[in-house]
């Protein structure tokens, strides 16, 4: 792949990485109630679901997806039944977590597994990355040159773009942490973390096929 071809495609990628989605939101919450190795886990978890979702579109499923009225419908109903589910389960959440993540912390360890799963679940199940990958890489594959380089290259740079990004909100977020110490900022953090992603959901049921 030539390096004007990488660079352009790295240019639109990172256009489309840094806008907030849920995964941002979900690394922005980590950060806030956990701690930056909690941010780590569900940063990993997103990027091994976009290898995965990177990889069936490579297979064609981007495609089935794009012709399957029926195979996107499951995909977009699962994924936004799954955001409402975790934006209800945070909007009831009325306890001030951040006071007492300093005193809990050893504790936290056996929670990473599971924050690494609903962040690869947040990613697998959204059908719009698949849409993604599959419209973007024909534009930056060269059908002379071998595909699985090219595909790993591809793949790679939006993962390494996706990690750093996620990081990053989540640095920035944790230096906001000590203004949630009061009850009532906690309480409508987690209102508007929940919120939010009810509407991602709600937003993911009017994605149309393209």
């Amino acid at each position: 792949m030539e390096f004007h071809t990488w660079l352009l495609y790295a240019m639109v990628a990172l256009i489309a990485i840094i806008s907030p989605g849920p995964a941002v939101l979900l690394a922005i919450n980590n950060s806030i109630i956990y701690d930056l190795k909690a941010v780590v886990f569900s940063s990993l978890g997103n990027i091994v679901g976009l290898f995965v979702l990177s990889s069936a579109a490579m297979l064609g499923l981007g495609v089935m997806l794009k012709t399957s009225a029926m195979l996107f419908l499951t995909f977009k109903i699962l994924g936004a039944c799954y955001l409402i589910y975790i934006g209800i389960k945070q909007f009831r959440t009325f306890g001030n977590v951040f006071k007492h993540v300093d005193l809990e912390h050893h504790k936290l360890r056996a929670h990473y597994g599971k924050i690494f799963q609903k962040a690869f679940l947040i990613c697998i199940i959204n059908p719009k990355p698949i849409i993604f990958f599959t419209a973007l890489f024909p534009q930056f594959l060269n059908p002379e040159a071998p595909l699985l380089e090219q595909f790993v290259i591809l793949t790679l740079t939006f993962m390494a773009f996706s990690f750093g990004t996620l990081m990053s909100y989540a640095y920035f977020t944790k230096r906001l942490k000590l203004w949630f110490s009061t009850s009532k900022r906690a309480l409508w953090f987690n209102r508007t973390v929940g919120a939010i992603f009810i509407a991602l959901g709600f937003g993911l049921l009017g994605l149309e096929r393209k």
